[in-house]
């Protein structure tokens, strides 16, 4: 084991990798390139796939959500191949506080939950594909997008538990926090029954 002075050096490190790398406002860029316009100036102003497909452009949003997941993951990868399984969690846990906290767009991004798929399924796989399945049950059944992503959230640390050996407990429910808290406007509108559904504008 490294020297601790060494091993917080290292942590820190890929805090900061993870979360330049989180950051990457790929919504904004694949917007931009394909001419779709500011996505500040249309629906809810948010930079992920979801404001993306208000767009119309339904290629778009879908290269927007394999990025911002795919950005996720590669943060875990990375660090995990480098400097290990510590250094992996830390690297996510920036990743998603990049993609909602971007210092290039003044801390003010998106709500994460593609960052938040993608990070888990990098962490470990069986967990992420059991939250990305969660999400599609929920959202199909309730028709809601963002209903979908907190249940998912909600059920990500008892995926944890089940599948594999817990280490990333932790992580987990601070990852779930951070969706809640990104999705709190959503959890208003959910309760007064006026949170859109998918497919309705």
């Amino acid at each position: 084991m490294p020297p601790f002075d060494s091993f917080m050096t290292q942590l820190i490190l890929w805090a900061a990798i993870g979360y330049l790398m989180g950051s990457i406002p790929f919504g904004m860029i694949i917007a931009k390139v394909m001419g779709l316009g500011n996505l500040r100036q249309i629906g809810s102003g948010n930079i992920g796939a979801t404001n993306v497909l208000r767009t119309g452009n339904k290629a778009a949003a879908a290269l927007t959500l394999l990025f911002d997941a795919a950005k996720g993951a590669a943060a875990v990868l990375l660090a995990r191949a480098i400097a290990g399984e510590d250094a992996a969690q830390i690297a996510a846990l920036a990743a998603f506080l990049g993609h909602c906290f971007p210092v290039w767009l003044g801390f003010k991004g998106g709500k994460g939950v593609a960052t938040f798929l993608g990070l888990w399924l990098a962490l470990d796989w069986r967990v992420g594909v059991a939250c990305c399945l969660t999400w599609l049950v929920a959202a199909l059944i309730w028709r809601i997008s963002s209903l979908g992503a907190l249940v998912a959230a909600a059920m990500s640390t008892i995926w944890v538990m089940v599948l594999t050996d817990a280490r990333a407990f932790i992580l987990g429910v601070v990852l779930t926090l951070l969706v809640y808290w990104r999705h709190h406007e959503n959890v208003a509108r959910i309760r007064t029954g006026t949170e859109p559904r998918i497919g309705k504008s």
